[in-house]
């Protein structure tokens, strides 16, 4: 078949730009650019007027819809994903119930608690004892500071 050249590296550019859009914090630009290229490239894949040895402009015009459309999906997703609240983090930390497990030996306002699916020491201004609830009012490195919880125990596990 008589293929041009450009058109087959025009296609393979557009291909390649799609699929590193899905990698690369672009918003958009590469999808985009892999939907022009990939059109730019089918169009001028052939290089005859003999018939039967084209592409049907229909078949380009629906690909790169179908393409333009998945890329609209993703970047809808990204965009959405982005807006949404943290869920993990010192954020998240700050103003958590949790019952204290252990208490450190020789400092009755150290202990440690189980919390987000970790083990975390913690230091309060006042003393501690087993199975009392603290809420958690601040992190500091690798210690969380704590206060004696007052109201109903609705733990952030």
């Amino acid at each position: 078949l008589p293929v041009s050249y450009a058109g087959v590296a025009l296609i393979m550019l557009g291909i390649a730009f799609m699929v590193a859009e899905a990698f690369m914090p672009s918003f958009g630009v590469f999808g985009l650019g892999g939907v022009v290229a990939f059109v730019a490239g089918a169009v001028i894949l052939f290089d005859t007027e003999v018939p039967g040895y084209g592409i049907p402009l229909a078949l380009i015009v629906t690909l790169a819809l179908v393409s333009a459309l998945l890329l609209f999906a993703i970047v809808a997703m990204a965009l959405k994903a982005r807006r949404q609240r943290l869920v993990s983090g010192d954020s998240q930390l700050v103003g958590c119930l949790t019952p204290i497990i252990a208490l450190q030996q020789g400092d009755a306002g150290s202990g440690w608690v189980q919390l987000q699916g970790e083990r975390w020491q913690v230091r309060s201004s006042t003393p501690l004892h087993e199975g009392q609830q603290v809420r958690v009012i601040a992190r500091r490195g690798l210690q969380l500071d704590v206060t004696a919880a007052q109201g109903p125990p609705t733990e952030k596990r």
